[in-house]
């Protein structure tokens, strides 16, 4: 899988800029703030996802702007796809793969995939379970488009249950259709749950030999997926997940009525992620988290490359100068054997060790570096 091309158009803090990618690394330096990471936020865009960094759509315009444009070349399963993003400050997210437009935003995820790793990622196991249902769901969403389906129709369920619950007193005429949301919710509910257990077994496995590697053998990664306490058995039948999900929201209802609040269901869930058996969150030092964090995108890659036969394109969003020279030259090489993007405020000597296009990152501007 390659960017070849790519062509931004009043996104950020740039106006026009179009950039050839060769297949392997590229390094964007620069100072801060001059749109390397906005380029990269502009490569991940083309997944499907939202954007990690941005809240609302306006912040992706540049100023004035009536909207923005990302185009881009890519090679994937050895075809030629032309994408077309268009983001206008009112209206609908267009968007179209070879000139057909695209019914859902899943539909980029099957042309083109990407893991980013960005210096907020380092602290990914320390962070509160939000993180890390997020983690979860960026990677879904590219894997298999009906997750991003159903989790996207339970996030819109639990939002407008939630304001339901807590209108409750001004509009209690609503309440009679609290029943049917949580139905409906645990439907969606029960295949979130099992996109979710199946694919942190697979990360699990993947995570914990990465992390062997990069610990020297001496430490042994554990990851679990925690969801309703009622699903027995998260990779069971689709039907019996939504059962138990059914039988604890019933058992919650007067809880949630008292609360205001939507006490349970998958947007409650989390990752327990162990260190020789101490959960790393709490315990575990500032070299062990970033080792952890570091096997969680390696793996997440590895899973990509396994389920469609290509890497996916790597994203490193300023995150070496954050870890150690032995954490580097295990990401450096890692990072073999597919197109990686990195971005720094200077070329240090280990990025020099890679057979890298370099290009200097300036004001909006790129070109390429002597």
């Amino acid at each position: 899988m390659q960017l070849e091309r790519i062509a931004l158009e009043d996104f950020r803090n740039y106006r026009r800029q179009e950039l050839c990618l060769p297949p392997g690394a590229t390094i964007l330096a620069g100072e801060n703030a001059q749109g390397k990471t906005n380029l990269l936020e502009a490569i991940f865009l083309l997944t499907g996802s939202r954007s990690w960094r941005a809240s609302k759509r306006g912040d992706l315009l540049a100023f004035g702007a009536p909207q923005a444009r990302i185009q881009a070349q890519i090679r994937s399963r050895e075809r030629d796809f032309a994408v077309d993003l268009q983001f206008p400050r009112g209206g609908r997210l267009r968007s179209t793969i070879n000139g057909v437009k695209c019914k859902r935003q899943g539909d980029l995820a099957e042309v083109f995939r990407c893991v980013l790793f960005s210096p907020e990622d380092l602290y990914l196991i320390r962070e509160g379970p939000a993180a890390r249902r997020r983690f979860l769901d960026v990677a879904l969403c590219q894997l298999r488009p009906r997750y991003e389906l159903a989790i996207s129709e339970y996030n819109k369920l639990l939002e407008h249950k939630a304001k339901i619950l807590r209108s409750q007193e001004e509009n209690p005429s609503l309440l009679y259709i609290l029943p049917d949301f949580t139905r409906r919710m645990a439907k969606c509910g029960a295949a979130v749950i099992r996109y979710r257990a199946f694919f942190a077994e697979k990360l699990a496995a993947e995570a914990a030999k990465i992390h062997e590697a990069v610990s020297g053998c001496s430490e042994q990664l554990g990851i679990q997926y925690q969801t309703v306490s009622s699903v027995q058995d998260p990779k069971a039948p689709e039907s019996q997940i939504e059962q138990w999900l059914l039988e604890h929201s019933e058992s919650h209802a007067q809880a949630e009525l008292a609360s205001a609040q939507c006490l349970t269901g998958p947007h409650k869930d989390d990752l327990q992620i162990t260190i020789n058996g101490t959960a790393a969150r709490g315990f575990a030092s500032q070299g062990q988290t970033r080792t952890a964090a570091l096997a969680l995108k390696f793996a997440e890659r590895q899973i990509m490359k396994d389920d469609c036969g290509e890497y996916p394109v790597m994203l490193l969003d300023d995150v070496l100068s954050e870890l150690d020279g032995r954490r580097q030259e295990f990401l450096i090489q890692k990072a073999g054997g597919g197109q990686v993007v990195i971005t720094c405020c200077e070329r240090t000597e280990r990025l020099r060790q890679l057979d890298a296009t370099a290009f200097f990152v300036e004001k909006g501007t790129v070109r390429p570096m002597a």
